[in-house]
């Protein structure tokens, strides 16, 4: 059985690291830096906090994540994901409490790796992930409209609707000089990869911004004008007294960072597995974000995840190990001691803009717009999960989403779940088993055949075989070769069954059934009661032994 916890950097050196392998690692990390530099930024303001949150979010968690985790090319940092739910911790809880539930937080996503959860939240329905995560994207998209217009609005309310009417008010208050660099820093994002594929356009559209507005062609509103001057170093650690009403006060969010964080950051991981051929240690992996988060909460950053966008970026630049996720992080340490103080020139409108872009990458909505197309079960649970995580809560709609999938889903089982009789002459049409078909049955010989996993969605479907006319018959064989599994509420209702048969003094022959089922079969009795002898692998056999028996 793989540890529970054991980093891929020290595998990574067990197996031989190379010089040519490091020099692209070195490459690799450095162009991911300057990638993860105007997105932590931009992060960590559109989240309500000021801008050297995420830079120290980014080196922090990035360090640890890199060092720690159980993926070669993992990198981790402030990630779109968490702009609104930072957001909703800080207007209901302060800064403090983003600090405290962002260290819960970690602590839960170790709890996670020990308890080895990882394989579990992978399991997470894809629909339901594409439902909060397109909500998200609507959320940060409308949070960024002030910006980007330049509208005169004051704070922004929390709730959704509330906002919208907000924004649609302030209209009249419209800077076209702030909209201007909006749009040049949209175009700069997207177009620039089509002149430079190393430098992210991102980046370039915070240069042409910053260089605007310090030269005093326009005039917006500004980093340095909104949070002053950004510091150009880290702050001691502090860990702050945390007491058990704290606990119980901040263990929602709490659980919504670290449920969202674990989401995301096995996502990434399996995304990058698939670009590198690797294999991530999703416990490993949870067990490192939840030191990270630990680790940014101390600093006073706030919560990190794995980062799909610059994850993708650090694998196509030739990133294989987690050194290069290392250097990312000492790049971002040396731009934030060195030219940090050249960030308080962009335009908040720019970075808008870039979060716009982000918003955009972030909807899916073509994917969206696929599973609306496909199948009802999925539509809902994607609707119903984009809805609650707009006009509702995160938390919420994670909560509904996975039980209304877990419901879907055993509708969806319970539907292809069949307890039914086969009784008299038998056709090719009516019985996909030719054998079936041509073996004749024993006068005294009453079929029936369970299909898919007999489980408590199902339990019903055992009380149709009491209506049938198996009264007349001496002998019932059941045939299971298609029951993958059975629960204790399906245990239950077939020794019911079963009990029913041996009181009309029938008896009963058990064929096709399956190791794992039998070891429940006979751990519930239900061997015993039929008689081992009286369960047989093949159906042709269990036919031949009743035809001989009858002679």
């Amino acid at each position: 059985m793989e540890p529970i916890f054991y980093p891929k950097l020290i595998s990574t050196f067990k197996k031989g690291y190379t010089r040519e392998q490091f020099l692209r690692d070195v490459m690799a990390g450095a162009i991911v830096g300057v990638v993860a530099l105007p997105l932590a930024i931009a992060f960590a303001i559109a989240s309500g906090v000021s801008p050297e949150k995420g830079l120290i979010t980014a080196i922090i968690a990035g360090f640890l994540v890199s060092v720690l985790g159980g993926s070669r090319v993992q990198i981790g940092g402030p990630t779109g994901a968490f702009v609104v739910i930072v957001a909703g911790i800080i207007a209901g809880y302060g800064l403090d409490g983003l600090i405290i539930s962002t260290i819960m937080a970690g602590f839960m996503m170790i709890g996670f790796g020990l308890l080895r959860m990882g394989v579990v939240i992978k399991y997470i329905p894809y629909p339901l992930t594409v439902g909060f995560t397109s909500g998200i994207a609507l959320l940060i998209f409308v949070s960024q409209l002030k910006d980007f217009f330049g509208l005169s609005t004051g704070d922004l309310p929390v709730d959704f609707v509330s906002k919208i009417k907000v924004l649609a008010s302030s209209v009249h208050t419209l800077n076209w000089q702030a909209l201007l660099l909006a749009v040049i820093s949209v175009l700069l994002t997207i177009y620039w990869k089509k002149i430079s594929s190393r430098i992210p356009g991102s980046l370039i559209a915070l240069i042409v911004g910053g260089v605007l507005a310090s030269i005093g062609i326009f005039e917006v509103e500004t980093i340095g004008s909104k949070f002053g001057e950004i510091p150009n170093k880290i702050s001691l650690p502090v860990f702050p007294t945390i007491t058990w009403d704290l606990i119980v006060k901040h263990v929602g969010p709490a659980f919504t960072i670290a449920l969202l964080g674990s989401i995301e950051s096995l996502l990434s991981a399996v995304v990058s597995d698939g670009m590198i051929g690797s294999r991530h240690r999703s416990n490993t992996e949870l067990i490192a974000q939840g030191i990270a988060n630990i680790g940014s909460g101390i600093f006073g950053g706030i919560p990190a995840t794995g980062a799909i966008a610059r994850t993708a970026t650090n694998v196509k630049n030739g990133g294989r190990t987690p050194v290069a996720g290392v250097v990312h992080v000492i790049v971002l340490l040396i731009i934030m001691l060195f030219a940090g103080k050249w960030a308080k020139l962009i335009p908040l409108s720019v970075l808008a803009g870039v979060l716009v872009v982000v918003a955009y990458n972030m909807s899916e909505w073509r994917t969206f717009v696929s599973i609306l197309k496909g199948s009802k079960y999925d539509a809902a649970v994607l609707l119903t999960t984009f809805v609650l995580t707009v006009v509702v809560d995160l938390t919420v709609a994670i909560q509904v989403g996975v039980i209304l999938a877990a419901l879907l889903f055993m509708k969806r089982m319970s539907d292809v779940s069949m307890v039914k009789p086969l009784v008299g002459d038998l056709t090719v049409e009516e019985h996909d088993d030719v054998s079936m078909v041509n073996l004749k049955l024993p006068s005294n010989c009453s079929v029936f055949e369970i299909t898919g996993p007999m489980f408590f969605g199902v339990a019903s479907k055992f009380k149709e075989l009491s209506t049938t006319d198996s009264d007349r018959y001496d002998i019932v064989i059941i045939r299971m070769r298609r029951v993958p599994m059975i629960d204790a509420t399906g245990l239950y209702n077939f020794k019911e069954l079963l009990q029913r048969f041996k009181v009309q003094k029938k008896r009963i022959v058990l064929t096709g059934v399956n190791k794992s089922v039998f070891a429940e079969l006979e751990r519930y009795g239900i061997i015993d009661m039929v008689g081992e002898e009286n369960v047989i692998d093949l159906f042709d056999d269990a036919v031949r032994m009743l035809k001989a028996a009858e002679a």
